[in-house]
């Protein structure tokens, strides 16, 4: 019996492909800039999050007897000029930047998808409309217009996370709308229409999907905007006020004492800077995972 060489070839097992969000996964993990900003932003939130059960004193508490103390066993990080724990007001000081920056772009999320899913899809005059409204908002010096809106309305918290969201969904709109530009002309939105589906169904439930990971991104990167956004107008004062601990009015309340105790604007500063280099990096890497060029 004559044995061929191709009878004595080793069997090669097909090589199994790698789904686009694994690769994405990948791309986007494998950075160690990524893992360290990930960590640093889990620490801060849960941190944040479970303020109530770790921090050491009541953020509120005043002690006329251990005014501006230095760091301690007893105020790890320090006390301020009313002698409130540094440490407890850090924690919970982030629950409220962290809640403020995302419940805002959260809500301009939602503003910018909508009205820039409805500017892409629709055309005609409602893409005109919308497109104006967003250049004429993109004229206007946002950060003035904000402390116009707060000296108005007042500076609490449901306002301020309204002021901020609706000062920053211009961006995620025009994202949108180019994604639902380049998706609306598929051969799957023409099957759903000649199927009968109503429009406002394909769009919705169809196209926008299709633009998940930019607003994600757009979404990342919006948080880190709102964050310093809040930071600066809790340091002018229009934004949340005292006693209410938060990152911008804590370092407000430290800068008259930034030669007697510079941690007193150390800690705070440090908070903000972490984590809205913390969101840049995330979305960076986002961006960059996301990327069909990639």
């Amino acid at each position: 019996m004559s044995v061929t060489a191709s009878s004595i070839e080793p069997a090669v097992a097909p090589r199994r492909s790698v789904s686009p969000a694994r690769r994405a996964w990948r791309s986007f993990w494998h950075r160690p800039a990524t893992r360290i900003a990930t960590l640093v932003l889990g620490v801060l939130v849960f941190a944040s999050l479970l303020a109530p059960w770790i921090a050491p004193y009541n953020p509120a508490a005043i002690d006329m007897f251990s005014m501006l103390s230095a760091p301690s066993g007893t105020h790890w990080l320090g006390t301020d000029e009313n002698g409130r724990d540094i440490l407890s007001r850090l924690l919970y000081g982030g629950r409220v930047s962290l809640s403020v920056g995302l419940a805002s772009v959260t809500a301009a999320v939602f503003i910018g998808a909508t009205l820039g899913a409805l500017a892409g899809f629709l055309g005609g005059w409602v893409d005109s409309l919308i497109s104006r409204i967003i250049d004429g908002m993109l004229s206007i010096p946002l950060f003035f217009f904000l402390l116009t809106t707060l000296a108005l309305f007042g500076s609490s918290l449901p306002i301020l996370i309204l002021a901020i969201a609706a000062t920053t969904w211009m961006p995620v709109a025009r994202i949108v709308r180019g994604e639902i530009l380049a998706n609306r002309e598929l051969l799957y939105v023409e099957a759903a229409a000649a199927l009968g589906v109503p429009r406002m169904t394909i769009l919705f439930r169809h196209v926008l999907p299709q633009s998940t990971p930019s607003i994600i991104v757009a979404a990342t990167l919006g948080i880190a905007e709102a964050v310093m956004v809040e930071s600066a107008l809790s340091y002018l004062g229009f934004g949340v006020r005292p006693p209410t601990p938060s990152w911008g009015n804590m370092l407000a309340e430290a800068r008259g004492y930034i030669f007697q105790n510079p941690w007193l604007t150390v800690y705070p500063g440090a908070l903000i800077f972490l984590s809205v280099l913390a969101f840049n990096t995330i979305g960076d890497a986002l961006r960059d995972a996301t990327d069909p060029r990639n």
